[in-house]
């Protein structure tokens, strides 16, 4: 599958330094940060700084150093945040969108790190 990336999107302009974030973490092929908009007392993005438009996407063309760099990247920001469930945290959900039906917002490939309460049921039972 062919995928179009759109360069303007916000994450694009977050990666270009265009519009300032609250960095919790960066490495070479990743970028994580306090979402603008949290759904939890921690809401975290953590981004490759690829041009990745979802999860098939980003596992499908990128680089085995930039599939690494994310599950690490991830991994890190959820030890430094203390949320490893065990190890003194409560535990987290970790949550990537993707597509119209995944309701997926922005066209650039992303993980949430959601903690800091209990968030229930990850979708109702109908």
């Amino acid at each position: 599958m062919a995928y179009s990336y759109d360069e303007s999107n916000i994450f694009a302009k977050i990666i270009r330094g265009e519009i300032p974030n609250q960095t919790v973490l960066e490495t070479e092929h990743c970028l994580a940060f306090n979402d603008i908009a949290p759904q939890a007392p921690v809401h975290v993005l953590v981004i490759p700084k690829g041009p990745y438009v979802n999860w098939d996407h980003f596992v499908a063309e990128a680089s085995a150093e930039e599939i690494a760099d994310f599950a690490r990247a991830t991994r890190a920001v959820i030890e430094k945040l203390g949320l490893e469930p065990g190890s003194g945290g409560q535990g987290y959900r970790l949550i990537m969108n993707s597509g119209e039906a995944g309701v997926q917002e922005v066209p650039h490939f992303h993980a949430h790190i959601l903690s800091g309460r209990v968030l229930g049921r990850m979708l109702p039972k109908d």
